[in-house]
């Protein structure tokens, strides 16, 4: 007899124990420029900008400082559960990414963000790479939005990299000491964003992007 199984049950579970992990960790903040209150208050629209292989430990940060974010999800099955998780956490997600139903999503968040006072979560180099570089969806809808783009970078001291994965991907271990860098916001151009002008931005974030972490 065929036994199924709902994965979505696992929602609830899965949900906290990313809570518990996410507060585990031992957060050394880098804000030269002071954008966490910015990012904390909501006084202005704010896209935050970080890499695919640092979802891990730069979500578990963002969930730590707000619960007003609304970040991107693929219209995969995989994807229907992963945002189950995210809703259970108390974020707002959209469906969408850079292959199938990106334009919308855009769109969709840009409402989200006007409505709900919300700051939006991109993983810039996503879905599919090439790792640590930027698609042209964050400099859409920031200039959609009226927003400005915040860095973030995660560096855990203790952590998994999964060598094989295109994005390096970074599991932190629980209660180990990760470094935390806020860039200075970025604002985009406001002129048409034709294929040089999308360009010429996109290399400005990823210079921003990679400027960020550890010297030395």
């Amino acid at each position: 007899m065929k036994i199924s199984f709902d994965p979505v049950k696992l929602v609830p579970l899965v949900a906290a124990l990313f809570k518990g992990w996410a507060r585990s960790l031992r957060y050394e903040l880098h804000d030269e420029a002071g954008v966490l209150e910015a990012v904390r208050s909501g006084r202005e629209p704010l896209v935050l900008a970080l890499w695919h292989g640092e979802l891990f430990p730069a979500t578990a940060f963002g969930h730590t400082i707000t619960a007003r974010l609304v970040t991107f999800v693929s219209q995969s099955k995989d994807g229907e559960f992963i945002a189950r998780v995210i809703e259970r956490l108390g974020h707002v997600t959209v469906r969408g990414s850079s292959t199938r139903g990106g334009v919308k999503a855009l769109l969709q968040a840009k409402r989200v963000m006007e409505k709900e006072n919300r700051r939006a979560v991109f993983t810039i180099d996503g879905p599919k790479g090439p790792r640590h570089r930027a698609k042209d969806g964050v400099i859409f809808l920031a200039q959609r939005a009226g927003a400005r783009i915040v860095p973030l970078r995660a560096f855990p001291q203790r952590c998994k990299v999964f060598e094989k994965s295109w994005d390096r991907f970074v599991l932190p271990w629980p209660f180990t000491r990760c470094q935390i860098y806020l860039g200075e916001p970025m604002s985009v151009t406001g002129d048409k964003l034709d294929a040089e002008v999308m360009a010429a931005e996109r290399a400005r974030l990823e210079e921003r992007m990679l400027a960020l972490g550890p010297k030395g």
